[in-house]
């Protein structure tokens, strides 16, 4: 069993739900996905030990265990692409919480490729490509997201206020651990 970078997507919508109850297909809708995709991505996060099913089987994420593997692991296992200059939504230091935290020098901010997106910059690999869509309707969802961008592919100073924060956020979304 291999964790995928839908995995993690996944995961980062869990915590942004809360406490909210969800079923696979509006979570699939929300996210751009197949109810299958969730599916499969919530058991990997089981075998992971990255969520875990609450009483009603709904599963949950465990905070511990996934906020020790987004500050510590994933910068080395989903590795970002970059790449040239693109149209598309501002993530990393360039999005918010960060963006009022980090004072950007004159390279343009990575973006993830959205013909939609507000801005140009270098594109950056979002983990699921529907994730600018997805953002769009979810502020907790494209704050998680570009954190976690921070983290993977950020300088040291945003990779550490990003872990904060993520670590702040975990704390505060009611998730199990």
């Amino acid at each position: 069993m291999n964790l995928k970078p839908l995995d993690i997507y996944v995961a980062l919508k869990l915590v942004a739900i809360g406490q909210r109850r969800w079923s696979y297909n509006g979570l699939a809708q929300e996210l751009g996905l197949s109810p299958s995709e969730v599916h499969g991505a919530g058991k990997r996060l089981l075998k992971a030990g990255l969520a875990a099913e609450d009483a009603a089987l709904n599963l949950r994420p465990i905070n511990k265990a996934l906020l020790e593997f987004l500050v510590h692991g994933i910068r080395y296992v989903f590795v970002p692409e970059r790449g040239a200059m693109t149209r598309g939504m501002p993530t990393g230091y360039a999005a918010p919480p960060l963006v009022m935290s980090i004072v950007a020098d004159d390279e343009p901010p990575p973006v993830w490729p959205d013909p939609e997106g507000p801005v140009r910059g270098l594109s950056f690999s979002p983990l699921h490509k529907s994730a600018p869509a997805a953002a769009r309707d979810d502020a907790v969802l494209y704050e998680l997201l570009a954190l976690v961008d921070a983290v993977r592919g950020g300088r040291a100073r945003e990779r550490q206020l990003a872990s904060e924060l993520v670590k702040d956020r975990l704390g505060k979304s009611g998730a199990k651990g």
